[in-house]
């Protein structure tokens, strides 16, 4: 079949991870410091983004599915921002649990002529309490049997547990729904029987604890981590340099990047998982997913800040492509 991205219109998804709040401060540069060597940003404007999962739901939005996402959020001034944003999406809110000891992770980038020059990090990384813990498994629950796809977008602050991943694996095997997951655990067991793991390659070398120099430890890594975790299908993003397929004892499959502009990398891997998810969701080949989750990524890397791609956007790309 041939994969028509319109058909992502059709497909509901649910998106569990840890929500963000990405924060953009634009100036310029016209001086350095007196009192030390970096540059003084005179900021002109601010602007506030949904980050971490909320980025792969501005993806998924982007291309018109229907989402629905299982998260926490802080009760403060982040917190209920997390909440406008999403609900200006029109996303529904009712399986966000509102946590006052655990504030909303923000992400102050300051960007100057096209440029982000300082990132700066307010966030507190711990797992959820046990109460919040079984509210999420209940949601889980009610949730899955009713989505074609569950993508489970890791940042590392607390959510996505061993644990939560066995059970979001179990119950959507009952139901048949894929599930995908974007890691961010030095410990890959964690994600065991997903459908697909598409980790980037400095988070490969890490898990498969292995130097990656050369496509062939590239390969050597890809299918050690495949025997590992016991995946299905494992994709492993390497920058510029494309993206590499693994997928059952089929050699791996190297999809490389077209030469592009790139401005600002931060969220290329939601897209990628948002995007490959949906083409598989659709019932496209891996190897079709990819290449259009590739188009896609190219599309935002071309943007400053974390971005997302329209379906006229990703349609003009993958013509280009086929040039």
């Amino acid at each position: 079949m041939t994969l028509n991205i319109e058909q992502f219109k059709n497909v509901k998804a649910l998106v569990i991870g840890d929500l963000m709040i990405d924060e953009y401060l634009w100036g310029s540069v016209e001086r350095i410091s007196p009192e030390a060597p970096v540059p003084v940003v005179a900021v002109e404007k601010e602007s506030h983004a949904l980050g971490g999962s909320g980025n792969v739901i501005n993806n998924l939005v982007a291309m018109g599915t229907d989402v629905t996402t299982i998260g926490t959020a802080g009760t403060g001034k982040a917190g209920k921002m997390i909440f406008e944003k999403l609900e200006d999406l029109g996303v529904k809110t009712d399986c966000i649990i509102s946590e006052p000891d655990r504030p909303t992770t923000r992400k102050t980038r300051v960007i100057a002529s096209n440029q982000q020059v300082l990132r700066i990090d307010k966030e507190i990384s711990r797992k959820v309490s046990d109460t919040t813990f079984d509210k999420l498994i209940k949601m889980v629950d009610k949730t899955i049997p009713q989505v074609d796809l569950v993508i489970l977008s890791d940042y590392a602050k607390g959510i996505i547990c061993k644990d939560l991943v066995n059970h979001v694996v179990n119950i959507s095997k009952q139901h048949d729904v894929l599930t995908v997951a974007d890691p961010k655990s030095l410990d890959f067991s964690k994600y065991q029987h997903v459908s697909l793991l598409t980790p980037n390659k400095k988070e490969a070398a890490l898990a498969s604890q292995m130097d990656i120099q050369t496509m062939e430890d590239l390969f050597a890594a890809g299918k050690k981590i495949i025997r590992q975790v016991n995946l299905e299908k494992l994709l492993i993003t390497c920058g510029k340099d494309g993206m590499v397929l693994f997928e059952g004892n089929t050699p791996p499959l190297v999809i490389e990047s077209k030469a592009r502009q790139v401005f600002d990398v931060s969220g290329a891997g939601d897209t990628v998982i948002s995007i490959l998810g949906l083409g598989l969701a659709v019932g496209a080949t891996f190897e079709q997913s990819a290449i259009v989750a590739n188009a896609a990524a190219g599309v935002v890397v071309g943007k400053v800040g974390t971005a997302t791609a329209s379906i006229k956007e990703l349609s003009d790309a993958l013509s280009k492509t086929s040039k």
